[in-house]
């Protein structure tokens, strides 16, 4: 039922319900009691990574894991004649990849009860706006954190620090040692807590247009001549983008922050490698919990390592406050960068496993009819 795409007249009935599937983003597969594939449309050969030629030609089993609650589902709709509905079902393969988490909607075909439906709704996109939403209210409540902290600590920090160096003077040379561990720690609460105040910082980003493959530019250069003077740094762009909307200042702080910890994870490795990569990505939108407008995000820019990757207890939490991998980390810089993008109108992606960890950035195109001008994001 797939293949070319027949002419339709105007005010025609549209008689080629295959057409009609093949024009859903849902994977569609129809099975039978053998779990033998019937049918599948365009969508499914992305969910499964095969053709629909390949799909039909094999059993429902050769294309999800071994005891999956889909097969199940196969056999419940056939045995009560009912649709039915499970949520968040893990359907990763070696041969789909990993977190491929779909909602799946299994009904018994309406002219014959033989056969059943399945509907696969991929998750993964959806769940990861809803996380960055989340990101973005956890942020936020680090910006009144950070505000009582200034006030707070920093001020008795101060009388802190300024005792423990008068008492340096007077003090024997072994106490000097206290002294200045006291002044040392000090130092370091300030400066996390500058770091937290970062977060308070709650003026309206203006957008311009941005030249985003120049902005990765910049940062690899930057990161070259400092902290990644060791690490191969490589270019996969594709050079007909248009522009970005967005402040250059603090996308240049995004990547640059995303490149630093890519040359953290590698280093100590034996082949430390950087990718930059930047392309269009359709159908792609979501609606701005500030403006109620939707945005589409079609234009990705991802920052891509060849280290050890994040550990799984804390891949879904990277971009919350205070989360890191590293002993002396303090957690801040990924909650910084979604906070960024958000302001933006955008969303940040990770998706990481041994030898391969990707932060992927969606942001909205700059217009050049003048629907930006005066445009805000909080």
């Amino acid at each position: 039922m797939t293949g070319a795409t027949p002419s339709i007249a105007p005010g025609k009935q549209v008689t080629d319900f295959g057409l009609v599937l093949d024009s859903l983003p849902q994977a569609v597969l129809v099975t039978t009691k053998d779990n033998s594939i019937h049918y599948a449309n365009m969508s499914a050969e992305g969910v499964f990574s095969a053709s629909a030629k390949y799909l039909v030609r094999h059993n429902l089993d050769k294309f999800v894991p071994f005891g999956s609650p889909v097969l199940n589902l196969v056999d419940q709709v056939l045995a009560t004649g009912a649709p039915v509905v499970e949520y968040q079902i893990n359907v990763s393969t070696p041969r789909t990849g990993p977190d491929k988490i779909v909602d799946v909607y299994a009904s018994p075909m309406a002219d014959n009860s033989q056969f059943v439906v399945l509907v696969f709704r991929e998750r993964s996109v959806a769940d990861k706006i809803d996380r960055q939403l989340s990101h973005q209210g956890a942020a936020r409540s680090v910006t009144g954190l950070a505000a009582m902290l200034a006030h707070e600590i920093k001020n008795p920090l101060s009388g802190i620090r300024g005792a423990a160096q008068l008492l340096e003077g007077v003090v024997t040379k072994a106490d000097q040692e206290l002294t200045q561990l006291i002044t040392t720690e000090t130092d370091r609460i300030v400066n996390i807590v500058n770091r937290m105040e970062v977060f308070s910082d709650e003026r309206l980003v203006r957008p311009e247009a941005v030249n985003m493959h120049s902005v990765l530019e910049h940062v690899k250069r930057l990161a070259q001549n400092g902290f990644a003077k060791n690490v191969k740094i490589s270019e996969r762009y594709d050079p007909s983008l248009p522009l970005v909307s967005g402040d250059r200042d603090q996308l240049i702080q995004v990547f640059l922050n995303l490149v630093k910890n890519a040359a953290e994870a590698v280093n100590g490795r034996d082949q430390r490698e950087i990718i930059l990569s930047s392309a269009y990505r359709s159908g792609i939108s979501i609606v701005s919990p500030v403006s109620r407008a939707r945005a589409t995000l079609p234009l990705e820019f991802s920052v891509t390592d060849n280290g050890p990757g994040i550990p799984d207890e804390i891949r879904s939490h990277v971009f919350e406050p205070f989360v890191t991998t590293r002993t002396n980390g303090s957690g801040l810089g990924l909650a910084l960068v979604a906070k960024i993008i958000g302001s933006h109108g955008g969303i940040i992606e990770c998706d990481s496993q041994p030898g391969a960890t990707t932060f992927r950035v969606l942001l909205p195109t700059w217009i050049t009819d003048g629907q930006n001008d005066g445009d805000e994001y909080e």
